[in-house]
């Protein structure tokens, strides 16, 4: 295996508090496609408008019924994420967590695949889109058929309007989420930095912050980001390919073996 593996085995290995977060490029290896970059489909296709929560709340009913419109006809994004299943690096993730090694995914992703892969604890910072949520109560519930005459939806608790899972454009970070992710990343002293471009806020600001409080980073990105030099280990490839390789390595070190 690379020396940069079995680097990465080992700081996970004396780590207090590992926390990986997760990008785009690591749903694109199970065919899910990004938004930016080269290929990307707002590349493509353009961006949603940037009001686009506010355009929800002026008429909620109006983007329901579009919803269900849209349903009958899928998008090619939509019909990506239907049919994608988890990656070995999603496994491998979900497998250092079970080894102890690994205490919490801060995912930007919606695709719901950690949890398929079986991690257990994750913040899915831009939401889940098997999940809905309630925009005045903030409970979330899985995604439910709806019939013209039902929608907007409201809230089986406090009977507030409902909304898709996944975070607008416009629209403020689920406030349970953003601090579960602030606690983590104050917890955090080697962060695991997979397949994210650095460029997104407020999560590119992860990074930063363990590096300031004195943490460690491990990058695993096909590409170069903003946290390259800063990182202790870079992992260059395919994550996953390389996320596999770090947990052999794990319990090889663990075993007394190289």
């Amino acid at each position: 295996m690379d020396e940069a593996v079995y680097q990465a085995a080992q700081l996970l290995l004396g780590a207090h508090h590992a926390v990986a977060l997760v990008g785009a490029g690591l749903s694109r290896e199970s065919g899910i496609p990004t938004f930016r970059g080269e290929g990307g489909l707002w590349t493509r296709f353009g961006e949603p408008p940037m009001n686009q929560y506010q355009r929800f709340l002026a008429d909620p009913r109006a983007w329901w019924l579009q919803r269900l419109e849209e349903g009958q006809r899928p998008s090619e994004f939509a019909e990506a994420i239907q049919r994608a299943r988890p990656n070995p690096g999603h496994y491998a993730l979900a497998e250092l967590e079970r080894l102890g090694l690994l205490k919490h995914v801060i995912t930007q992703n919606v695709g719901n695949l950690h949890f398929e892969a079986g991690s257990v604890n994750v913040t899915e910072i831009h939401g889940n889109r098997t999940k809905l949520r309630c925009v005045a109560c903030g409970q979330r519930q899985p995604v439910r058929a709806f019939t013209p005459e039902e929608v907007p939806p409201r809230c089986p608790a406090c009977g507030g309007l409902v909304k898709s899972d996944t975070v607008m454009f416009g629209e403020p970070i689920p406030p349970e989420a953003l601090a579960e992710c602030e606690r983590q990343t104050r917890l955090c002293d080697v962060m695991l930095v997979v397949g994210t471009s650095g460029t997104v806020y407020p999560a590119a600001d992860y990074p930063v912050r363990v590096l300031m409080q004195g943490g460690t980073l491990i990058e695993s990105n096909v590409d170069d980001t903003p946290f390259t030099p800063h990182a202790a280990v870079v992992l260059r490839g395919p994550s996953g390919v390389l996320l596999p390789q770090v947990v052999e390595a794990v319990k090889r070190l663990r075993n007394g073996e190289r």
